[in-house]
């Protein structure tokens, strides 16, 4: 997808590239919860997205889109393809999804995450899977709860980024501890994605303010009276906030 396809959320220069497939838009978003592959479609390109998250539902409990009627109305090649493992609620069924993610679409680049019946990412089973996918030959992005030796374990592990929760998930808080999300991002050289609980614009601000090199939203955009219109703000939220992160713009912040 060309640059001015995609609008000006996306950068010059990738923040990640994995076996030669660049991501350049810092705005992620989640599609699990939508069930019209159209409206999948102009919300990606809404938010100038350039990646596109698929999954596997082990217990079948959830809503699911035909990946044929997600091509016609998508356009895969037009994105890179990763999976995710967001149903996971075990290392087990982690390992388990992203297996059937490669072996039916092989899908090498995955969304790790391991949440318990709490919703909330377990850090020692996410760094155990992680370890173990990548041994399998997958890139790994592991979704955990702010903790720098965490961050650390998985950057040494060989994760190509950390995904770190922001507040739990759905609960439109944002960054409720920001020592903490500050203190695992620079405890890690790897790209850092915030996310989990980013429920308006200027949460999203906040989150590109304090230094992530992306975010990823997805239940306030799917549950949204106009997810295209809100797909469209969060991208620009996420200009503002790493425009002004680059610029150094944000006055001192919380201590």
């Amino acid at each position: 997808m060309s640059t001015a396809a995609l609008g000006t959320a996306v950068t010059a220069e990738p923040w990640l590239s994995l076996r030669g497939r660049e991501f350049r838009s810092r705005l992620i978003l989640g599609i699990e919860q939508y069930t019209d592959p159209t409206l999948v479609s102009e919300v990606l390109r809404s938010a100038a997205c350039d990646v596109f998250i698929t999954t596997f539902d082990l217990e079948q409990t959830k809503p699911s889109l035909l990946m044929s009627d997600l091509d016609e109305a998508v356009g895969l090649d037009d994105y890179v393809w990763i999976g995710t493992t967001s149903f996971a609620r075990s290392r087990q069924d982690a390992l388990l999804t992203a297996r059937r993610l490669r072996d039916s679409y092989g899908i090498d680049i995955m969304k790790l995450d391991v949440r318990p019946s709490d919703n909330l990412p377990h850090n020692a089973q996410t760094v155990t899977a992680a370890a173990e996918l990548i041994a399998e030959g997958f890139d790994v992005l592991p979704f955990i709860l702010p903790d720098p030796a965490t961050a650390v374990a998985l950057e040494q592990a060989g994760c190509a980024a950390v995904r770190v929760m922001c507040s739990p998930v759905a609960s439109a808080r944002g960054v409720v501890d920001e020592r903490a999300v500050r203190e695992t991002m620079a405890a890690v050289s790897i790209p850092v994605v915030l996310e989990g609980g980013l429920g308006t614009p200027a949460q999203v601000v906040r989150a590109m303010e304090l230094g992530a090199d992306a975010v990823l939203v997805n239940t306030a955009v799917a549950q949204a009276p106009s997810p295209t219109k809100l797909a469209e703000s969060m991208r620009l939220a996420v200009e503002a906030g790493r425009l002004a992160a680059d610029q150094d713009l944000v006055g001192p912040l919380d201590k």
